[in-house]
């Protein structure tokens, strides 16, 4: 599945090129709750076909009513629309309680530079938008790092390639985290060199590769939006995969396995490839938030549940861990010495 930043664009960029009026809004302020961060956004058809949203739906229905009746559609500059001021009608929008939006309404984007940016995104290159509201001015350049502000002059967004995630090992567990990836938004690859498994891999849109995990990280070519999972639990291959992560600008490493797997592979990694505390610090392991789970689903929204957190910048209390959370469950000495036999088994 495409990362929607990219399926808006690229939509709008096709309905432009055949001729068709429609108009691009951008989320650039939020007030209390919002439904969609800062950055989101869609394209609006003139005839009412919208593709992404900035809202849980009711601002959508809002817009395409107000800007398809009687075939008016805005025109001239780029110009701001705030919703929620209100109590009555953040109410009516089903914004929560307090919430206001304010949208960027850019009418007929040009289609040239629209195009410029869907190409570059194809290239994988994280592009800096800034829109001028005195002029409509926009101006489209690489950078660095994601940027999404408003000002009274100028909006400014960040539209990147879609985050990537590369996954060791094409088991169960594999099948159902590259599908919880896709929807997601990420571009899914998985490596695994056995027969056994990778033979019978059947998720689509999942790139499948069958070259050793430590050439496949190297290749991948991991970058700021890029994860890298370990979901073997065999150390021929994970070991060398996660070294060769571990060095890698990767937003999230890490690997699946028991409080014991863990303390030995990190073990290994120190002790065979000397790799240093501050960065086997960067490892998550055992991988995932613990929710109790025991199926390959189950522990799939574990591990994904994690890595969204990461990339979305939230702060994990230590407790949600899944080493901190079985510690703390897990009965003491003292507990398992007086339980009956059979409790103990």
């Amino acid at each position: 599945m495409e990362h929607v930043d990219a399926m808006v664009l690229r939509t709008l960029a096709q309905w432009r090129g055949e001729g068709r009026r429609a108009m691009l809004v951008t989320v650039v302020r939020t007030w209390g709750s919002s439904p969609r961060p800062v950055g989101s956004v869609m394209a609006l058809r003139e005839d009412g076909a919208v593709v992404g949203s900035v809202s849980g739906g009711c601002i959508e229905d809002d817009l395409i009513h107000r800007h398809t009746r009687g075939g008016a559609w805005p025109a001239g500059l780029p110009h701001l629309l705030t919703y929620g001021v209100s109590a009555d009608e953040a109410h009516r929008f089903g914004l929560p309680c307090g919430g206001t939006l304010e949208l960027l309404l850019e009418p007929d984007p040009d289609t040239a530079l629209l195009g410029a940016l869907v190409q570059a995104l194809d290239a994988g290159r994280l592009m800096r938008r800034s829109v001028r509201l005195g002029d409509g001015l926009i101006t489209q350049t690489e950078t660095q790092a994601p940027q999404a502000l408003a000002t009274a002059d100028e909006v400014v967004n960040t539209f990147g390639p879609a985050y990537r995630l590369l996954l060791i090992g094409a088991g169960a567990l594999a099948e159902c985290l590259a599908t919880m990836a896709l929807f997601s938004g990420f571009t899914v690859t998985v490596c695994d060199p056995r027969e056994e498994y990778a033979g019978h891999w059947g998720v689509a849109g999942a790139r499948l590769v069958r070259g050793m995990p430590d050439d496949v990280v190297l290749d991948f070519k991991a970058d700021a939006r890029s994860a890298v999972v370990a979901l073997t639990h065999d150390p021929k291959l994970d070991d060398l995969a996660l070294l060769e992560a571990l060095q890698s600008p990767a937003f999230y490493v890490g690997a699946i396995g028991s409080r014991r797997n863990d303390a030995a592979r990190r073990a290994r990694l120190t002790e065979h490839f000397g790799v240093d505390a501050a960065t086997l610090a960067r490892l998550r392991g055992p991988v995932g938030l613990y929710i109790g789970s025991r199926t390959p689903p189950e522990i799939a929204v574990s591990i994904m549940a994690e890595l969204l957190a990461v990339k979305n910048g939230v702060a994990l209390p230590a407790k949600l861990s899944v080493r901190e959370a079985k510690e703390r469950l897990a009965p003491s000495a003292e507990d398992i010495a007086t339980a009956p036999l059979a409790e103990a088994a």
